[in-house]
């Protein structure tokens, strides 16, 4: 099982002791916290929950063409992987666990196969159902679900007590 630590804006100047590291900053920073860190990072898979989404709502802070989690991977150092996963996840449904008796599903992006398979290992630790959706250029559609949240949210739904899941039907 993987060793997991956490960059959040509290402990920015904490040591690196897992070889799993969630990235929790708001996505404005997360490119310079990487890069801050830079070589410690070496070796280790940085999971970006971020959605880099602009103030109105209505699209990205990004380049086109590009996505949070690879202007992230741009920032890293080299032997470091950048693997997208939790961003569609509501932290207080992600607390709450299973909907109806079966795992919430977090959709992964990625272009290293042994860290997304450490990152899914670990969203199975969590008793989460872990999906991969394919190369880093898939990260883009992922946040586009997290910008679709926001969008029910604010039209529709009114409320955060959801989570974007997969039935398959076979």
């Amino acid at each position: 099982m993987s060793s997991i630590s956490i960059i959040g804006l509290g402990n920015m100047a904490s040591a690196l002791a897992g070889d799993i590291v969630v990235l929790a900053v708001p996505y404005a920073g997360a490119a310079a916290v990487v890069s801050d860190y830079g070589d410690a990072l070496h070796g280790k898979v940085i999971i970006d929950i971020t959605n880099p989404v602009a103030p109105d709502l209505q699209g990205f802070v990004t380049p086109d063409g590009s996505s949070g989690a690879q202007e992230i991977s741009k920032a890293a150092s080299a032997g470091t992987h950048v693997v997208k996963a939790f961003n569609t996840l509501f932290s207080h449904v992600l607390a709450t666990g299973p909907a109806e008796g079966r795992p919430l599903d977090v959709f992964i992006a990625g272009d290293d196969a042994q860290a997304k398979a450490r990152v899914s290992a670990f969203i199975e630790s969590l008793g989460l159902r872990p999906l991969d959706t394919g190369e880093p250029a898939m990260a883009r559609p992922l946040e586009n679900v997290g910008l679709l949240e926001l969008g029910l949210i604010t039209h529709s739904v009114k409320h955060t007590d959801f989570s974007p899941g997969i039935t398959v039907l076979s």
